[in-house]
């Protein structure tokens, strides 16, 4: 079996006006790696992973996820991967109802927030 590659990065730049972020990167992560990236605050690991998760656009190179090209398949990757942010607070004055609904509008399949709620409701006496 060839060792597929999940994750595929190649000449990725970001540059912030004068700061250039993120500086001519390639790496491919393979089906059943565990894969870090390692180095110094400001060394831009953060803005690479958000460049692949699609939350900031790159300004240069190519990224590939489960082979579709972030640019053209953007929701078809969002709709497949799981992402643990770094801050993952949530907005005091929602809702769970509120939170589910943002949620579910980040997918093409949505789910009832209703539904889920009354699925895990606990019972006090």
């Amino acid at each position: 079996m060839i060792n597929q590659s999940i994750i595929s990065v190649s000449n990725l730049s970001k540059r912030y006006q004068e700061t250039l972020a993120v500086d001519n990167i390639s790496f491919d992560v393979h089906k059943g790696e565990i894969f870090g990236l390692l180095g110094e605050n400001g060394a831009g690991k953060t803005t690479t992973l958000e460049i692949i998760e699609g939350l900031r656009q790159a300004s240069s190179g190519e990224i590939k996820v489960f082979g579709q090209d972030i640019k053209s398949s953007l929701p078809y990757i969002k709709e497949k991967i799981g992402v643990q942010l770094q801050s993952s607070a949530y907005f005091g004055f929602l809702s769970l109802f509120e939170i589910l609904s943002l949620f579910s509008s980040f997918y093409q399949r949505k789910a009832d927030p209703k539904r889920l709620l009354f699925s895990v409701r606990v019972i006090y006496d």
